[in-house]
């Protein structure tokens, strides 16, 4: 007998190993997913708005639905991972994110537009929230820091999604297209949401078992949840910055550094690039340096290279700049929702996911008001300083972050 038993335990590490690669894979493909039917969807909005004749503002107001929808469902998905868990969610949201996708061109008016958007934010925001959570549980399975290769698949999906939508936006119209993702997303979620709704999820060694049988972290008291609100406003910092690079980038490079509409529109490719490259290899440069110092020195990398990108006379040294912003924040984000979910569970990711998704909708408009005020190099510096800020609030809490 005792013979049996060794051999059960030497044959059941590499089977609980498989399955969590098989896990990981699922996961990293979800990721991949999100970022693709998101950058799909985007490249459409120029033909949709002319499709529903609204004008810049009301388009505007429209856009606001996914955001409005995204915000309101993180914080309800966070109870809905606890109460049915993070794999079932993640699968249920996949489904509607990509029936949802297909709805926009299918409406001709603004209302219309802006209700659709909702429930696409919603699907969005839930998604985000979900897949998040069970990548924080197997990144506490395998105690590898592997957060960051999630991210990056979710950048390279919008890169393939942003740059597909692009080649076959003259050959297929809207409707065409989205209907096309919405079927691949339809495809891929049955595939890869078999694995998650088979696999139970990796119960993290510092999780109770709750009366279900699923691994629930410990209560949060005052002191934790204060720490995940930290966590978030890393997550708010970072955000922030990606959001002012996607929409003022390009303009400031045309409007203040006389770019052709080609260079200008280079500039967040190279930040985006570079965002990639960084969070692929975050992994290993976690490993490398621990949590604390990757905040702190990616923190200080990116303000460093906003400054050199905001106000740098030359276009070659601001497109370096957004480079090395770029590279600076791409772990920032998935270190604060780790930390967050680490210490919190689904709660913990729905509240830094939601600070984070606040810094997005933040950045842009606050730039536009400071570029009114001031000017848009100085509006951009602003980046800069809440990339600081984020290195700041890694360095003081780098006694509460286990590396």
């Amino acid at each position: 007998m005792p013979s049996i038993n060794k051999s059960r335990r030497r044959t059941a590490a590499p089977d609980a190993r498989t399955d969590l690669t098989r896990l990981r894979t699922a996961l990293t493909t979800f990721f991949a997913l999100d970022g693709f039917i998101f950058a799909g969807w985007v490249v459409r909005i120029p033909a949709i708005k002319e499709q529903t004749g609204a004008t810049a503002g009301t388009l505007g107001l429209a856009l606001l639905g996914v955001s409005a929808g995204a915000v309101i469902t993180m914080m309800l998905t966070g109870r809905l991972c606890r109460r049915y868990g993070n794999h079932r969610v993640t699968v249920v949201c996949a489904v509607l994110l990509s029936l949802s996708v297909a709805l926009p061109p299918l409406t001709h008016s603004v209302p219309a537009l802006t209700a659709v958007l909702l429930v696409f934010g919603a699907a969005y925001g839930g998604i985000n929230v979900a897949f998040n959570s069970a990548a924080v549980d197997l990144v506490a399975a395998l105690r590898r820091p592997i957060m960051p290769s999630f991210h990056a698949a979710f950048s390279l999906g919008g890169m393939i999604g942003a740059g597909l939508g692009g080649l076959v936006a003259g050959a297929f119209s809207p409707t065409r297209h989205l209907l096309g993702l919405a079927a691949v997303g339809l495809v891929v979620t049955a595939v890869a949401g078999r694995t998650l709704l088979r696999q139970e999820p990796p119960r993290p060694p510092d999780r109770v078992v709750d009366s279900g049988g699923r691994g629930e972290p410990r209560r949060p008291d005052r002191r934790t949840r204060g720490l995940v609100v930290v966590f978030g406003l890393i997550a708010l910092c970072t955000a922030y910055g990606e959001g002012a690079m996607a929409d003022w980038g390009a303009l400031h490079l045309e409007q203040d550094l006389d770019a052709s509409p080609g260079l200008a529109a280079a500039g967040y490719a190279c930040f985006a690039l570079a965002m990639t490259v960084g969070r692929l290899t975050g992994s290993a440069l976690l490993e490398r340096l621990g949590r604390t110092r990757t905040v702190v020195f990616g923190g200080a990398t990116a303000a460093v290279g906003m400054l050199l990108g905001s106000l740098s006379p030359a276009v070659w040294a601001a497109l370096l700049g957004f480079a090395v912003t770029g590279l600076g924040l791409a772990n920032l984000f998935p270190i604060a929702i780790e930390r967050a979910g680490a210490l919190a569970g689904p709660s913990g990711v729905a509240t830094a996911s939601t600070l984070g998704y606040g810094g997005m909708l933040l950045g842009p408009p606050a730039i536009g008001f400071m570029a009114d005020w001031l000017s848009l190099p100085t509006a951009l510096t602003s980046v800069a300083a809440l990339a600081a800020v984020a290195s700041v609030i890694g360095a003081a809490t780098r006694h509460t972050t286990t590396d």
